[in-house]
């Protein structure tokens, strides 16, 4: 990964950021929140590419097993409602 690249999605990131925090709805935040970890997989995968390390291959793809799981619980518990048992 390239410079110009990883400054780019640097930059998506953190406009992904402020949505994160500043988002109007809980949706915008966990769609904003899974957008950031799909980014930082795919930086964590292209620094263990340049770097020619397997370690940083590992974490981005435990990394994004843990995110992907994370999402779908909290997306199931938003769905239900917070009082729903």
């Amino acid at each position: 990964m390239r410079v110009a690249e990883s400054v780019v999605l640097l930059a998506t990131l953190v406009a992904v950021l402020y949505r994160l925090f500043a988002g109007p709805t809980a949706w915008d935040r966990l769609l904003a929140y899974n957008s950031a970890s799909n980014r930082v997989v795919i930086l964590l995968a292209g620094a263990g590419v340049f770097l020619n390390q397997s370690v940083y291959l590992d974490v981005a793809i435990v990394y994004a097993a843990l995110s992907f799981l994370g999402v779908v619980i909290l997306a199931r518990f938003m769905e239900r409602g917070e009082g729903h048992r």
